[in-house]
């Protein structure tokens, strides 16, 4: 069932080299981490390149794993270079809502890959509903958790890692794996419909802790 797969193992091992750079080099960490002054310095870059750090070394291997876990069902089902763009766009959008929600919050700073992993563990869920992960666990709980667990990141803020960009990259993994196969919203319209209906539930939540 679990697999890895090449364009898997490549991001992977980006990930391994920069966080552990990054690990070792604050000013390199600094550099590259998405940061909401840099950010409106002109410093486009960090959208990316912060997807490719992490805050320790527990938060690289938990994202690394969850992405192991889930990778191989969107890779099989369609192809290493849609789910290289699925990982890529969740990353992109999970960063662009941190920026919408943060904008005015100049000393903002967040990392991790978690709007990408969340960006391709909907796409897996989605492709396939009854996969389950870690012992048995359907993966559509462990999504769900995965997300609730961004939820209650929020109210820290003091950890440097980018919880809302989860939502982001969950809604993005969704919308680009239906534009790849629409017909999922009629084969699989129950998990379609529970999968939007957490996030929204969740997004409005947030939206008040805000407040």
């Amino acid at each position: 069932m679990y697999q890895l797969d090449i364009v898997t193992i490549v991001i992977i091992v980006a990930n391994l080299i920069i966080s552990f750079k990054g690990f070792q080099d604050y000013a390199f960490k600094s550099k590259y981490l998405f940061n909401i002054a840099g950010i409106q310095r002109g410093e486009q870059w960090r959208f990316f390149t912060s997807g490719f750090l992490h805050a320790d070394q527990r938060h690289l291997f938990f994202n690394m794993l969850t992405l192991f876990f889930f990778s191989h069902v969107v890779v099989s089902k369609l192809g290493d270079l849609s789910y290289l763009i699925i990982y890529l766009v969740s990353l992109l959008a999970g960063n662009l809502l941190s920026y919408l929600f943060h904008k005015d919050e100049y000393q903002y700073s967040a990392l991790g890959a978690s709007g990408a992993v969340s960006g391709i563990i909907y796409s897996a869920i989605l492709l396939d509903p009854s996969m389950r992960i870690y012992f048995g666990i359907p993966g559509f709980v462990f999504g769900i958790g995965y997300l609730i667990y961004s939820f209650y990141g929020m109210k820290r803020l003091n950890d440097n890692i980018g919880h809302d960009a989860h939502f982001g990259g969950a809604v993005a993994g969704i919308l680009v794996t239906l534009i790849y196969n629409f017909d999922l919203i009629y084969t699989n319209t129950l998990t379609v419909a529970a999968l939007t209906a957490t996030i929204v539930v969740l997004f409005v939540l947030m939206k008040f802790l805000k407040k």
